[in-house]
This record gives C-alpha cells, sequence and structure tokens, in this order.
C-alpha cells in the first residue's frame, strides 16, 4: 500500500451514473488486476474504495457510479484537482489459474477490474470469453473495449433492452471455458457459484472503514478461517467460500 497523490486528467460519463476518471500519478504501489483505491474525499470522513480499471506507468483509470453523497461529488470534481489516494490496496486475481480459454463475468460496477485483466490474460496467449450484465441498455459500458482487446463478448440486460434478456447465467450456455473470474454483486456471485462448472475466483464488493485491514469491519467466514476483504480480498476462491 502507498499513499500517493494524483491529478485528475479528465473525466466523463458513460452510461447511466457511470462516470470513468482518468488520473496522473505513481502507480508503482499497484502489482495486479482486481486491485482496487482508497481515495480521500474533501468534507467527507471515509475514504471511498474504488476498483481499478487499468493502469499503466503514469496513470490510473477507474470507473465508479454515483450511490451516494461522496461518488456524486467525485463526479463533479474539474480536471487538475489533486486527489490523496491509497493506492495497492487487496489482493489481485491469480492470472496462472486460468487456462486457455479463461471466462470473465461482470455485473455493473464489477465490470472495471475485469478490464485489465482481460488485457493481461490476452497478452499471454489467452483466448477469454467475457459476460457483461447489466439493468438496462442505458447502463452498458465497455462492451467494445473488452471486443478490441480480441475477447469474444456477451451482454445481458435484465429487462432485455439489449443483449440477451436475463441475468449473467443466462449466457453461460454454450461457453467453454477451463477457469472463470467473476466481480459484482453478491447475488451475482452467488448464483455463479452454483451455475459455474469449474473452479475460479470472486472479487466481491463489500463496505469498508479503513480498506487496509486495520478496522475488522468487513470481515467475513471462510472455510480457511476469518479474512478480511480489504486486505485478504477482495478476490476469494472458490473453494474457499462460505455463503
Amino acid at each position: 500500500m502507498k499513499n500517493e497523490i494524483f491529478e485528475i486528467l479528465s473525466q466523463e460519463k458513460i452510461a447511466k451514473n457511470v462516470y470513468k476518471m482518468v488520473l496522473k500519478g505513481n502507480t508503482d504501489g499497484i502489482s495486479g488486476s482486481g486491485q482496487f483505491v482508497n481515495i480521500k474525499l474533501d468534507g467527507f470522513y471515509l475514504r471511498r474504495p474504488i476498483s481499478v480499471c487499468d493502469y499503466d506507468a503514469e496513470t490510473l483509470t477507474l470507473i465508479y457510479k454515483t450511490v451516494g453523497e461522496g461518488t456524486e461529488a467525485m463526479s463533479k470534481y474539474p480536471d487538475g484537482t489533486k486527489l490523496d489516494v491509497l493506492v495497492g490496496l487487496g489482493n489481485g486475481y491469480d492470472l496462472s489459474l486460468s487456462g486457455d480459454k479463461p471466462l470473465l463475468i461482470g455485473g455493473g460496477v464489477g465490470v472495471p477490474p475485469l478490464y485489465n485483466l482481460c488485457k493481461k490474460l490476452v497478452a499471454l496467449g489467452k483466448k477469454p470469453t467475457v459476460i457483461l450484465g447489466f439493468g438496462s441498455s442505458d447502463e452498458v459500458f465497455y462492451e467494445k473495449m473488452f471486443a478490441a482487446l480480441g475477447a469474444e463478448v456477451r451482454v445481458t440486460t435484465v429487462d432485455g433492452s439489449y443483449g440477451t434478456k436475463g441475468f449473467v447465467t443466462d449466457a453461460l450456455n454454450g461457453i467453454g471455458y477451463t477457469y472463470f473470474y467473476t466481480c459484482g454483486p453478491e447475488p451475482m456471485l452467488k448464483a455463479l457459484y452454483n451455475a459455474t462448472v469449474t473452479e475460479g475466483q470472486f472479487s466481491f464488493e463489500e463496505r469498508m472503514g479503513c480498506g487496509f485491514g486495520a478496522c475488522m469491519g468487513c470481515s467475513c467466514k471462510t472455510k480457511y478461517g476469518n479474512k478480511r476483504i480489504c486486505k485478504d480480498g477482495p478476490v476469494l476462491k472458490k473453494e474457499e467460500i462460505i455463503w
């Protein structure tokens, strides 16, 4: 974990209540796909944890949804705003287990951390399939970005206004995969736990206090004892999860 100062290079709305923010700063603290950052916002006591969508040596891309006063305020920050950011939080996905045909499944704001993962898997010569789940067509984002990486992309919407009608589990038919990676709301993760036929890794969304394991506020039970989602997670393996 590192405490860094980042500058907002750009920010844009890319879907209903969803914003993409590109920051400039030192990303050395980030070691892998699936980690998150914790942003300090003026006037708010707790930092806001946001998954890392993508990063390189000098920039950090975040995609977040405005769900409360904090993220709503953040969406209005102008370019050039300086942000106090804790980077390199949590454990990321283990790419070594992917096999040749990994399946990536994201729901809503669980989609962003899968983008950098997909990029790295493609660079390793893998052939990923990606399922993106949303509520409706106006919530869909990053479909073309995943396709541009070379992944096969399927989109589902609950109301059927775009792609396959239903949930991400409704798009599983006919996909041959060697392993899976997923991130999204807990009901989706639980449904995938029961619907998938291989081992896999789940990235959990959880309310956090500190974001680095000190407050114990995001602890959960696993088959291997209690774990903190912010530090021992957010990625957990299928075989250790207790629902």
